[in-house]
């Protein structure tokens, strides 16, 4: 149905769990919120080191993390800074714990 948007049959919480779950739909993604929990902060070429994966494709999951808010970056050439966004991450235990009971 043309001009029908998801917010109109969907809640704005509906909406954003399905944004968070998107995000933490690889195996990846999930190494990566694992490895940032564990510590305030990691540089991106840390993470390469531990992540059995290339740069690039390391950068296209930081950037879907980001996107959905589950992490922030400080970016200081020529290194970038990521952490776990608390209050997003909060958020979103919130949410998926809703969906869970």
């Amino acid at each position: 149905m043309p001009g029908i948007l998801k917010t109109d049959y969907f809640s704005t919480e509906q909406v954003q769990t399905a944004r968070f779950a998107k995000a933490l739909g690889h195996p990846v993604r999930i190494a990566i919120l694992e490895l940032l929990n564990s510590q305030a902060c990691c540089y991106h070429g840390d993470m390469a080191e531990e992540l059995p994966i290339a740069k690039s494709t390391l950068s296209q999951h930081l950037k879907e993390l980001k996107d959905a808010g589950l992490i922030q970056g400080d970016i200081t050439p020529p290194t970038t800074k990521y952490c776990i966004n608390k209050e997003n991450w909060s958020a979103a235990k919130k949410l998926f714990n809703k969906v869970l009971e």
